[in-house]
């Protein structure tokens, strides 16, 4: 009888034993080749990667006439850098659209070709603060298994955004550069806390607007027990977005500032589908540009430059009038990489390197990075609109939003559309603090994408979604 019983417990360890291996591998924890997303976007990145070399070979024959005699550490880490992505999305996020990693691997690259150009210093730490941004795109899809745990955090999100945005303003760690209050330094980091923040503001209008979204869809100026009712709701929210304007207004940042209120108000009207949030978001827009222009001399400088900088420009208008040549001088397919001189502009590698593209690759440059972001904000919006759940939904749009907003402001800035904002063109321009925060709010994207084509496909196991498509 205890040799039966001694059998039975081995047969029940051996099946135990190969059950956990059948669950590992249908979890897709093994990299694998079957699978056709990360297949394609393996293909993407290597086609993605080969352009940036090559445009960094063009950068420097352009610059000195002679082919580069090495390469340096700095840029074969960050061809290194996608692959690490890569990899981790086969671990943690198997089933994610395949379109955003090579779209932000040849941005990134391509920013660092431009900086490298133009700086090489910062080119080096350009690459380093790659490394940090991919730590924390893995750490993201790792510690987040699904993007409703965030929906669980909602306060402690708002609470952590709110004291990011405070830091700047502390009197021993903020510093004021170029008339703005954004920026923390501890020893030597340096880095903005809003380019968090704004993350986490955006989660925190999802939750919240997900949980009251029917109440604060019956918001109408003409019933006023509708209207207090959805104030009531939208109480916590509002303070929110209120104290985060404040601060900002306190930094003196346009940007940040146009930015979370744009996020707020969209989030809000694509929650609702009340129409009436956006026609009061515009008003309230059009009075606080008003009443901002005439406080604050930073932003009354900025729309009087936007109207008319070469009047001034020698003095507060002579970055624009040099981002305007640039243009002119690029024309339709650019001076050439190497051959232009957007040195001429200041602080060319963060605010004003659209310029640069501008005049070394023409419209045709300009145009393309320009239809990249648009890709970019139509992976996140797709993966928001086939989401599993109303929060994840409304969660990436708002990130959505925030990224290609981001874009858009200092794109349309830099070419007079708009007012200049100062904000950095995300994952080309210089700036570390940006280029991290990014890189997470991507693996978020692609953790929606991630849950939502599981979801296409309930009665399948992982794996076998992987060979049916």
């Amino acid at each position: 009888m205890q040799t039966i019983r001694a059998n039975e417990r081995h047969k029940a360890s051996k099946s135990w034993q190969f059950q956990f291996k059948s669950n590992f591998k249908d979890n897709v924890y093994v990299p694998s080749l079957k699978n056709r997303r990360r297949r394609s976007e393996l293909g993407m990145i290597i086609l993605a990667e080969l352009i940036a070399s090559l445009t960094w070979l063009l950068a420097k024959v352009g610059l000195d006439s002679t082919m580069p005699t090495h390469v340096p550490l700095s840029a074969i880490w960050l061809l290194v850098l996608p692959l690490l992505c890569h990899l981790a999305l086969h671990v943690f996020a198997p089933n994610a659209d395949p379109t955003a990693l090579p779209i932000i691997s040849f941005l990134n690259a391509f920013g660092y070709v431009l900086i490298q150009r133009l700086d090489p210093a910062e080119a080096t730490l350009q690459s380093l603060w790659s490394a940090v941004g991919v730590l924390g795109f893995v750490l993201t899809l790792a510690l987040i298994p699904k993007i409703e745990i965030l929906d669980k955090y909602r306060y402690l999100l708002m609470l952590g955004g709110v004291v990011l945005l405070l830091l700047p303003l502390a009197p021993v760690i903020g510093e004021n550069i170029n008339g703005a209050r954004l920026w923390i330094h501890l020893g030597q980091l340096s880095f903005q806390p809003v380019e968090a923040a704004k993350i986490m503001l955006a989660i925190f209008f999802a939750s919240y607007m997900t949980e009251k979204r029917e109440v604060l869809s019956d918001f109408s100026p003409f019933h006023i027990r509708k209207a207090s009712g959805a104030l009531r709701a939208g109480g916590p929210i509002l303070v929110a977005w209120a104290i985060s304007l404040l601060i900002m207004t306190a930094e003196r940042d346009v940007g940040f500032s146009l930015l979370i209120f744009l996020v707020f108000i969209f989030a809000l009207w694509i929650a609702t589908s009340n129409s009436w949030y956006l026609i009061f978001g515009s008003i309230l827009f059009s009075v606080g540009a008003f009443v901002a222009s005439k406080l604050f001399s930073q932003v009354g400088e900025r729309i009087t430059t936007w109207l008319d900088p070469w009047k001034y420009s020698l003095t507060i208008g002579y970055q624009l009038v040099q981002a305007q040549y640039a243009f002119g001088s690029g024309g339709i397919s650019g001076t050439g990489l190497g051959h232009g001189h957007p040195g001429l502009i200041p602080v060319v590698t963060s605010d004003f390197i659209f310029a640069a593209i501008g005049e070394e690759m023409g419209l045709l440059g300009t145009t393309a990075i320009l239809f990249l972001f648009i890709l970019l904000v139509g992976f996140g919006l797709k993966a928001a609109r086939r989401a599993d759940s109303q929060f994840a939904s409304l969660c990436g749009a708002a990130l959505s939003l925030t990224l290609g907003l981001q874009a858009f402001f200092i794109m349309a800035g830099v070419t007079r559309l708009l007012p200049l904002t100062g904000v950095t063109l995300p994952f080309v321009a210089y700036g570390g603090s940006s280029l991290v925060a990014n890189y997470v709010l991507i693996a978020l994207l692609l953790r929606i994408s991630d849950q939502s084509n599981k979801r296409a496909s309930p009665h399948l196991t992982p794996r076998t979604r992987i060979k049916a498509s």
